[in-house]
């Protein structure tokens, strides 16, 4: 896909009498960057050059068509396909075993996640990754954008990667997309004990059609489930966990203790104090069919249901 989008790259270029270096003062790069694109050599093209590309060269939105199809290569195969069904996905359902989910991260936190694993190839391997996880997240402010559900575990946010620095604007972070309404987080805590996906982290994807999906991922390998009666397993492990996980208030304390450097301050409630919390904030909304957590559910279907 790369020799592809560099093929097109160059047919328009041609086309427009434009050499390389005229091209590249149009798009702001240097002219050895689009020698780089059009011979599928070196990083791949970033969106936001893929517009400007498209832009120079009046192609229609061709190139930002073909790009999504360029960045999936930067990954591993088994997360290709799981990453084409999130693009479509009308609702997405994350439990995060070890690192906040990558459409939640930001670009430091991300950078460090990605530096570690044995499929880096290097450091431009790793800003085109950087680059092609931040480009992901443009889906979240989008027209069509999904209903987002995520539950991290406690280690989640007690493990400072990066640094503390990089943690505290991360955690900030979280509390900053919490607050949009596609978008629930709860924090299942240690004293919860042992649970069905202790192995790794899970998603649920809710697709247009109606179609589910279930995908499970370690740190180098993942599976997509698609057939019907495993993903509806899947489904009731993860209604378990948002049945154990803190109500949302709850998890946004936590979340907002451990930002501060407050570990100690950052307490689980007792499970009593939580049921009161949890029953209080379903008696306060009072509008429609409830999830469990206090918001509203969505006229779309639940994964699994």
């Amino acid at each position: 896909m790369a020799a592809l989008f560099g093929a097109r790259v160059r047919r328009l270029r041609t086309a427009a009498g434009l050499t390389q270096a005229e091209l590249g003062e149009r798009t702001h790069v240097v002219s050895t960057r689009i020698t780089q694109i059009e011979r599928a050599s070196g990083a791949k093209p970033t969106l936001e050059l893929a517009r400007a590309l498209d832009a120079a060269l009046g192609a229609d939105d061709l190139l930002v068509e073909l790009w999504p199809y360029v960045y999936r290569e930067a990954f591993p195969d088994w997360s290709r396909k799981f990453m084409a069904l999130s693009e479509r996905a009308v609702a997405v359902w994350q439990y995060a075993a070890h690192v906040v989910p990558g459409l939640l991260q930001t670009e430091d936190y991300a950078r460090a996640v990605l530096s570690v694993g044995r499929t880096l190839g290097g450091p431009e391997h790793l800003e085109e990754r950087v680059s092609l996880r931040m480009g992901r997240q443009e889906r979240l402010s989008s027209a069509n954008r999904p209903e987002l559900w995520v539950i991290l575990d406690e280690a989640v946010l007690r493990r400072p990667i990066g640094g503390q620095a990089v943690m505290r604007e991360q955690l900030a972070r979280l509390l900053m997309k919490a607050r949009e309404a596609h978008v629930t987080l709860q924090v299942l805590p240690f004293d919860q004990g042992e649970h069905d996906a202790m192995g790794g982290s899970l998603s649920l994807l809710t697709l247009p059609d109606r179609s589910e999906a279930a995908y499970t991922e370690g740190a180098h390998y993942g599976q997509l489930i698609e057939d019907p009666g495993e993903v509806r397993r899947f489904a009731l492990t993860y209604d378990r966990l948002r049945a154990a996980a803190l109500p949302p208030l709850m998890s946004l304390d936590m979340i907002r203790s451990v930002m501060e450097d407050n570990h100690r301050g950052a307490k689980v409630p007792s499970r009593s104090e939580r049921r009161r919390v949890a029953q209080e904030q379903l008696q306060q909304s009072g509008r429609g069919r409830l999830r469990r957590g206090g918001r509203p559910v969505p006229r779309s279907r639940r994964p699994g249901a």
